[in-house]
């Protein structure tokens, strides 16, 4: 009877291990937290190696703070993540003494971009209107192929919406989370140099114009940046960092997508 009554709650405990894998929800838990990143459509292609103007890479590393400055930022009860802040805490020494007591004193380091919240990171795949290639194939009797080729060079910018304090530290900050966000090369500016080039066809049918549009895509980026005053407190063998008046505000930007075009092709029998 023990036997068979071993193998009967051997065979629940398979049965749950089966229905409940350890581990499951950690792993479920897991996939949730890692950015999706923003989905690329058909319409969209790169433009890396045939861009004849090289665009410098946007290489923006979060910046590491120094075993001192996350000592620092760690006091602070509001998040620190601006990279141009971190930077001056990195470059700043504070030595203790063995006599500090009763030693107090406040620095003022002026009012700063504190961190960016994002609230939303969406694509405009049609951002801005770069090129136009086109191809009467009125009077032919066969299907005409046309491709892309970029006729002048173009640069495109984005930027804040609105203006707010401390803007180009609250850009840095929002490119960094637009990038994470999208997964995509982004920069406030792209250029597409004239002579560029994509091998991908496109059908003229007869008696039709044939017009391949091309457009340059951004990321619309929206969120809350915080400010707040920062000083510098030493109190004895103590350091501290004081975060006084602190205020928020919405901010939106378009950041374009670097080396990408997206294409509209479109078959007439009239002029447009």
């Amino acid at each position: 009877m023990k036997k068979y009554l071993s193998i009967f709650l051997l065979g629940l405990i398979l049965v749950f291990t089966l229905q409940h894998p350890a581990g499951a929800d950690k792993e479920k838990k897991k996939d949730e937290q890692v950015p999706k990143g923003i989905a690329i459509p058909n319409s969209v292609l790169q433009i890396t190696k045939e861009n004849t103007y090289p665009n410098p890479v946007q290489d923006m590393p979060t910046l590491q703070p120094s075993d001192l400055t996350q000592k620092l930022i760690d006091t602070s009860k509001v998040k620190i993540e601006n990279p141009d802040l971190i930077r001056m805490l990195n470059e700043t020494t504070v030595n203790s003494t063995p006599f500090a007591i009763g030693y107090r004193a406040i620095i003022y380091l002026g009012q700063w971009p504190l961190n960016y919240e994002s609230s939303e990171t969406s694509p405009n795949w049609e951002y801005q209107k770069i090129n136009t290639n086109y191809f009467d194939n009125r009077g032919g009797k066969a299907p005409y192929q046309i491709h892309y080729v970029q006729e002048v060079q173009k640069i495109v910018r984005g930027g804040l919406t609105a203006k707010v304090p401390n803007n180009e530290d609250v850009k840095k900050m929002m490119l960094l989370k637009a990038m994470e966000k999208s997964g995509l090369p982004l920069g406030f500016e792209t250029i597409i140099g004239a002579g560029t080039k994509k091998d991908h066809k496109y059908n003229i049918p007869p008696k039709r114009l044939g017009y391949l549009y091309a457009y340059a895509p951004a990321v619309n980026e929206k969120g809350k940046v915080t400010y707040g005053e920062v000083y510098i407190m030493l109190k004895g063998n103590k350091k501290m960092i004081i975060i006084k008046n602190v205020t928020s505000q919405g901010v939106g930007a378009w950041i374009p997508i670097q080396d990408h075009v997206s294409f509209g092709f479109m078959a007439s029998e009239h002029p447009r």
